[in-house]
């Protein structure tokens, strides 16, 4: 009975974090400086998100990409949109059990990750800090969260820290 109430209880808070990404943050929560990673000196941020994400897996051999999206599949619905990403991909980490993942959709954060390409560094760690804000409140969709430049890394919680910790240093940390 406890699997089942926190099977279900695990997709009514993925829809509530959708939900609240939507919407808009005012003022950002300070961010956790283990979380964010400085760009580096002279470094230039990728253009898209997927290159961000091929370069990450050329360092991280157990990372797949599952999907690009447009403007149209987002579902977040940010994608080239006022403060928004200017491109987003979804990613896989095979080191995620799949039985932690089972009823999420192939392109949940939870089975890998997320590459969020913004215009400005402080939009990346505004997006950052507005969904570990939510998360506070709900620790089962909780993720680490890495900012470089205006990319922002969204790594699943099911990693260990050191696995988690591999995306920073891919990320250039």
């Amino acid at each position: 009975m406890l699997i089942r109430r926190t099977v279900l209880a695990v997709p009514v808070a993925l829809a509530t974090l959708s939900l609240a990404a939507c919407s808009s943050s005012s003022s950002p929560t300070a961010t956790n400086s283990a979380d964010v990673v400085a760009p580096a000196e002279n470094s230039s941020t990728p253009k898209t998100a997927d290159g961000v994400t091929k370069t990450l897996g050329e360092k991280i051999t157990t990372l797949k990409l599952t999907k690009t999206y447009t403007a149209e599949n987002d579902p977040n619905h940010l994608l080239g949109r006022p403060n928004g990403y200017s491109s987003k991909t979804a990613f896989g980490d095979s080191r995620v059990k799949p039985d932690d993942v089972e009823y999420l959709d192939e392109d949940a954060v939870e089975r890998g990750g997320s590459v969020e390409v913004f215009t400005t560094e402080d939009a990346a760690k505004a997006r950052m800090d507005f969904i570990q804000t939510v998360a506070k409140g709900l620790p089962a969709v909780g993720e680490y969260d890495y900012v470089k430049g205006g990319v922002l890394v969204r790594v699943s919680r099911f990693l260990t820290p050191d696995q988690a910790k591999e995306y920073q240093a891919a990320l250039g940390g």
